[in-house]
């Protein structure tokens, strides 16, 4: 299987220079797949079963999140159009409440 994945790395260095040099291994694609899959929104227990995890914990390991991938949860957390600042009751409130 390495010799395999050394000839095709071979192969794809000579349209993709910036490939020479660097260290492909089985676990490098695993990996990868991996985070392309969980980036496509695939579900981590499923990503377990495709690379035949028998445990979730394993599967983690795979799981890096990049910088580009938390950024994109932190953007789905922003709050809609909210006034900053401290919440001021109208005083019709306040005299309810207080008439209690």
């Amino acid at each position: 299987m390495e010799r395999r994945l050394a000839h095709h790395l071979a192969l794809a260095a000579e349209h993709c220079p910036s490939l020479h040099g660097k260290r492909v291994t089985m676990h490098t694609i695993r990996h990868t797949a991996a985070m392309r899959l969980l980036l496509a929104g695939v579900d981590v227990t499923a990503i377990a079963l495709w690379l035949g995890h028998e445990q979730i914990a394993t599967t983690n390991i795979y799981l890096h999140a990049d910088m580009t991938h938390m950024q994109e949860a932190i953007d789905r957390t922003t709050p809609l159009a909210v006034k900053v600042g401290r919440y001021r009751p109208p005083d019709s409130l306040i005299a309810f409440l207080e008439a209690l």
